[in-house]
């Protein structure tokens, strides 16, 4: 009999890290086409104590080599739900992730745990939304940084603790060799986020999914932070799925836009088209709400009403109850995604007509549809007489 051979964790470690090399090459390899990543009708729903609730329903997009794709929506839109689906790191117990996730190619979905752990990093990065909660509170930055490089074969812990320094430079922080030997609390808000974007950048992705990048970043920080993502992607030819609710980042970032509401891609285009003439009802209401010069003195403009709960969410088109284009039909019928030329998609039953200049209906028309009266105004009080 042949003496029993022991594996050290030193092999175990080596074994594992070429097997997620492997795993990201042959991913390289199998892409046929210059689209990174290529979603087509992703479902996702959870299973709750009142039963199975869908909260993502057939979305559909595709980011390609060195492009910016924003996902812009309010809060509660699935834009979050969606791009950790796409990555993985829904609890398989309680998410039902349904469609069809390909990355370079490959088909994500389905694949076991331990598979995506090796695609995760070396192949695609997320950049969470809050870096303080992100990052590991006991361990110093330039550690954090060294482990991407280790855990995806980029060196030892020697030379990927160096590294780990150069990759805080490449994001601009300031002193990064002192930088690297302090801990996530150590560091300013801005500081924290270049750190991530340095992190995700180790690993060398081919796409890095950015949620809310710039949350509770002031305006100059968050100008330096978005213009050194879009740069370094760039640069690297990485491609970049950026989501956020702020349309002033979309306009200084993205390439293309898709609009998600309730679940639901509801417009998707060229970011300077759609931003310049939306032509979904919901696109025009977010676009109207950015202030802007040219309204100065007119107050600011709102969308009536709230998203509503994926548990409740209305028939026929889910924004007629706050839409103010809305007719009969919007409450009884579900309006589809519809090409409408120039690399633009629009999912409104009204899309012509609102092209062509139609105007908003009637109070008394969207009440008749479900939909949301304008709010009246509380009377004045009257001083009381002295």
């Amino acid at each position: 009999m042949s003496p029993r051979t022991t594996r050290t964790p030193r092999a175990a470690s080596r074994t594992a890290a070429v097997s997620r090399t492997a795993a990201v090459s042959r991913a390289k390899a199998t892409g046929r086409n210059k689209n990174v990543v290529e979603v087509t009708n992703l479902n996702v729903s959870f299973r709750t104590a009142t039963g199975v609730i869908k909260v993502v329903e057939n979305v559909s997009f595709s980011v390609a080599k060195g492009e910016c794709l924003a996902v812009v929506g309010e809060s509660g839109s699935g834009k979050s739900v969606s791009a950790l689906a796409t990555i993985g790191l829904l609890a398989k117990n309680q998410a039902i992730v349904e469609g069809s996730v390909k990355f370079l190619g490959e088909e994500l979905l389905g694949k076991p745990e331990s598979y995506m752990r090796k695609i995760r990093g070396g192949g695609i990065s997320m950049i969470f939304q809050e870096p303080l909660s992100a990052l590991n509170p006991v361990t110093t930055i330039g550690e954090q940084i060294a482990e991407v490089l280790v855990a995806h074969d980029r060196g030892n812990w020697k030379t990927a603790n160096a590294k780990a320094i150069e990759y805080l430079e490449q994001v601009e922080i300031a002193q990064p060799a002192r930088r690297a030997k302090q801990y996530p609390h150590e560091l300013s808000g801005g500081m924290r986020q270049r750190a991530m974007i340095a992190m995700a950048l180790a690993g060398e992705p081919e796409l890095i999914i950015a949620d809310e990048p710039t949350t509770a970043l002031d305006v100059t920080i968050q100008a330096q932070v978005l213009d050194l993502l879009r740069r370094t992607t760039r640069e690297r030819g990485t491609a970049l799925l950026l989501i956020t609710h702020d349309l002033g980042v979309v306009a200084e970032t993205a390439d293309r836009v898709a609009v998600m509401y309730a679940g639901q891609i509801v417009e998707e285009g060229p970011a300077a088209t759609l931003l310049r003439k939306p032509a979904s009802p919901y696109a025009i209401d977010l676009v109207s709400s950015i202030p802007s010069y040219e309204r100065r003195g007119k107050g600011l403009s709102t969308i009536s009403g709230n998203v509503p709960s994926p548990a409740h969410f209305p028939t026929g088109c889910r924004f007629h109850p706050r839409c103010r284009f809305a007719v009969a039909a919007c409450a009884k019928t579900m309006p589809q995604l519809e090409s409408t030329g120039g690399g633009r998609a629009v999912r409104c039953l009204r899309a012509d007509e609102i092209a062509r200049g139609a105007r908003p209906t009637s109070t008394a028309k969207r009440a008749a549809a479900g939909g949301a009266k304008r709010p009246v105004k509380a009377p004045a009080k009257r001083k009381a007489a002295r």
